[in-house]
């Protein structure tokens, strides 16, 4: 198992995917404050939010799994900069849409602020519009003619 420490918060960035693709949210503790600020619309504040968000996900897709592609550390270590991907069949309710069966791969790129060893507040990129396509749930763009 990965531990994070102060001196090296790459090793945060490592162990989200490792948490996420073990399924076990309760670790989220391990890597983020109580105090989480979480800026992105599917997730409601807080901790807590951030859990009932990835638990929803996993939900949806529970053969998920997340590999980290880059982690990156700002100068200051005030910053982890990660790009993931998610791959997983779409088997259960995701974002509001009944399982296809429909295999999918997703990126996003993550940014969090860190303290004392954890993540405090986080922004993130996510391609949802790629996902649903792939999942059947919307229908691919049409070329120009």
């Amino acid at each position: 198992m990965t531990t994070a420490t102060t001196t090296d918060p790459i090793k945060l960035g490592y162990l989200f995917a490792e948490i996420m693709s073990s399924h076990d949210l309760s670790r989220l503790d391990e890597i983020k404050a109580p105090n989480y600020v979480n800026h992105n619309a599917f997730a409601e504040p807080g901790l807590e939010g951030s859990k009932k968000a990835l638990g929803a996900i996993i939900a949806g897709v529970p053969d998920l799994k997340v590999t980290a592609e880059d982690v990156f550390v700002s100068a200051d270590g005030s910053r982890v900069v990660g790009r993931y991907r998610y791959d997983g069949t779409h088997t259960g309710n995701l974002l509001g849409y009944s399982g296809t069966g429909n295999a999918f791969a997703m990126r996003s790129i993550d940014i969090w602020r860190v303290e004392n060893g954890r993540f405090v507040e986080h922004w993130d990129e996510l391609n949802t519009l790629d996902v649903f396509i792939q999942m059947g749930a919307v229908s691919p763009p049409r070329q120009p003619s």
